[in-house]
């Protein structure tokens, strides 16, 4: 039976499609001979939790080692007496079924009545009674809570300052953040260690990568070996283009296209063609699987929100907390900083992001989107900006009012207007970046794109500097005429009076300016 790509859970060789899990971080093989801990921290289903088991596995089977993964993703409770002795009935049961019964762990029981140094001594004990070198992976290591957390990184700590005596001999925390962010502190506000790290003795922070665009491609030529379907060259590159190599989108727009039940291209012998991996694209975004709410939910938070917003409206902000809050943010998975542009991390999130932020303005928009849509089968964009401007004196002063992404509000309520309209039969594409000053919108409908510049008023320049802008990017894509749209924060008209409508001109092309 041909594999199928994988969106739930860890891979398995026989029954998905994969890349070799551990020539993804070859130094580990390296870290756990030199007998060193480590941590391991990437975003979710990135395949983190693969290359545990794989190396589990391989590390063993080589008769080198003994190595286990641990899950701690369970073990939620704060109560420490409770959780620690669970923890080590834990490693004793996965030792059972990951190792042969000669590596198995001791019997837990004489361990379980002293939380703070039991783990320590459970390990050192399964250490001396096994005859290889013992490695562990504590997978989901963020999951505990932070008194918990705090006693496992103090008796880890513990035990590995005093080896020689026995003790694992390479451990790996493993989990969303690096250990060193966590910043645990206990109830008197006293810092976790005594030190300015929790985890000071690790000698390496690693982080997996997203496919790169040649192993996005050896992803998808499997099913090609496999069952002869061909993805054309452009749906491989757009495929890459929509998820930057983000493993679990990766897989989840080619399962959407060939392997699922409601898969779009189920013939064989048909290929795969770049329309298609748009079609998945948006079939992925409305359904909003588990991977993409679990990132959604995270947008009401005050450090996201502080991350997100500058990034949407283009805008630099100064703010002491930026740089812990653009660490977690990346830790996330949500955000990507390359040359220092700080930029939403692939065109999926970055469609799906305002999105669910407007969803309630976008589903209570009254306006038919046919009655912009014109004779050809395209958009009438003067007659669509006007219809919005329309919306925006009745509507905008409430909706502002309401959205928790205040600075980008006028921003989103404009997009999710956009979204209304086409729905009905085209597609928007966004491009936000720090430091831009814009948010710029690529609107496709009956065969026609359109460029959109959105951008809030900061002082006499912004009218130039969005002129300018836009021209560059209707030349882009061929078109002699652009929009511009520019949202005054501190106009004092009335709303009933405010949004008008001019024609300008840069560099030989129309621009048709809002001022909202």
């Amino acid at each position: 039976m041909p594999r199928v790509f994988n969106t739930a859970g860890p891979c398995l060789p026989d029954k998905h499609y994969m890349l070799p899990p551990e020539r993804r971080l070859p130094v580990v093989h390296d870290l756990i001979d030199g007998e060193y801990f480590f941590v391991l921290h990437a975003p979710r289903q990135t395949g983190k939790t693969t290359l545990l088991k794989s190396l589990s596995a391989s590390l063993t089977a080589a008769g080198r080692h003994a190595a286990l993964t641990i899950s701690l993703e369970s073990f939620t409770s704060d109560d420490v007496p409770a959780t620690m002795p669970q923890i080590i009935e834990e490693i004793a049961g996965v030792s059972r079924s990951q190792l042969p019964p000669e590596l198995t762990a001791p019997e837990p029981r004489l361990f379980l009545d002293s939380p703070h140094i039991g783990l320590k001594a459970y390990l050192g004990a399964f250490s001396a009674a096994i005859d290889r070198p013992l490695v562990i992976f504590l997978d989901e290591i963020d999951a505990l809570c932070p008194d918990v957390l705090l006693s496992v990184l103090r008796q880890l700590r513990s035990g590995y300052t005093a080896r020689p005596a026995p003790f694992p001999t390479s451990v790996a925390l493993v989990g969303l953040r690096d250990v060193r962010d966590y910043r645990v502190r206990v109830r008197d506000e006293t810092t976790s260690l005594g030190t300015s790290s929790p985890f000071n003795i690790k000698v390496e922070s690693l982080t997996l990568a997203n496919f790169d665009e040649t192993e996005t491609r050896i992803l998808l030529g499997q099913h090609t070996e496999e069952t002869g379907q061909r993805f054309e060259p452009e749906a491989c590159e757009e495929l890459f283009r929509q998820t930057q190599g983000q493993p679990w989108l990766v897989n989840a727009l080619a399962a959407q296209l060939v392997t699922r039940h409601d898969a779009l291209v189920k013939d064989r012998s048909t290929p795969v063609t770049r329309e298609r991996v748009l079609e998945a694209r948006e079939i992925l975004i409305e359904r909003r699987d588990t991977h993409l709410d679990s990132l959604v939910a995270r947008l009401q938070e005050d450090r996201v929100r502080r991350v997100i917003e500058p990034i949407m409206t283009g805008e630099i902000r100064v703010d002491p907390t930026y740089d812990d809050d653009l660490s977690y943010v990346r830790d996330l998975g949500l955000v990507t900083v390359t040359r220092g542009a700080r930029r939403i991390a692939n065109p999926i999130y970055q469609e799906i992001i305002p999105r669910i932020l407007t969803h309630q303005i976008q589903t209570s928009i009254p306006d038919d989107p046919l009655w912009f849509v014109t004779a050809e089968g395209t958009l009438d964009m003067g007659k669509l900006l006007e219809g919005f401007l329309e919306f925006w004196r009745r509507h905008g002063e409430v909706l502002l009012k309401g959205m928790p992404y205040h600075e980008a509000a006028p921003h989103l309520v404009l997009m999710a207007y956009l979204q209304r309209i086409v729905n009905s039969g085209g597609r928007i594409e966004r491009e936000f970046a720090v430091g831009t000053g814009a948010a710029d919108l690529w609107v496709t409908y009956g065969g026609r794109e359109d460029v959109i510049e959105l951008k809030l008023r900061r002082g006499r320049y912004t009218l130039d500097e969005g002129l300018v802008q836009v021209a560059r990017y209707a030349k882009r894509i061929g078109r002699d005429v652009g929009y511009l749209v520019i949202f005054d924060r501190d106009s004092e008209l009335p709303w009933d009076e405010r949004g008008r409508m001019e024609a300008r001109t840069a560099d030989g092309v129309s621009v048709v300016v809002v001022q909202a």
